[in-house]
């Protein structure tokens, strides 16, 4: 079993490991939307509700990345995630993984999360709060 003592004073770290590795997936979402990268998603109408949802997690994922902002910005991402989830997923059936709405309920609950603890250590959130 591992020394509890060990995990509990690197937790605070692996909140910033988790918030910078769930911001870089979120973040492949919008690029795709947006600029067809790293993969193609058709056209999206720019002003569309798809559009926003790629500029939201394009540079709303960018401000998780970095920590600035963390916990507006994650909120805000975190409804996003609940309404996409309504919006396109629910609608197709009660069952996440059935209804292929899986990763918007994690990005909604991992984003709650993240409102409510905030960016961790290695942060610009921390660096601006410590530079006062």
């Amino acid at each position: 079993m591992p020394n509890q003592k060990f995990l509990g004073a690197w937790s605070p770290h692996l909140l910033s490991l988790l918030r910078v590795i769930v911001a870089f997936l979120f973040m492949e979402h919008g690029t795709s939307k947006l600029f067809h990268y790293p993969m193609q998603m058709g056209h999206i109408p720019p002003f569309s509700l798809f559009w926003f949802a790629g500029i939201l997690e394009v540079f709303g994922g960018a401000l998780i990345l970095f920590g600035l902002f963390t916990r507006p910005v994650a909120f805000i991402l975190s409804g996003e995630m609940a309404f996409a989830y309504f919006i396109a997923h629910a609608p197709r059936g009660f069952w996440p993984l059935l209804n292929h709405g899986e990763a918007a309920v994690f990005y909604c609950f991992v984003f709650l999360y993240l409102a409510a603890a905030g960016g961790g250590p290695w942060s610009l959130d921390r660096l601006l709060r410590k530079a006062h």
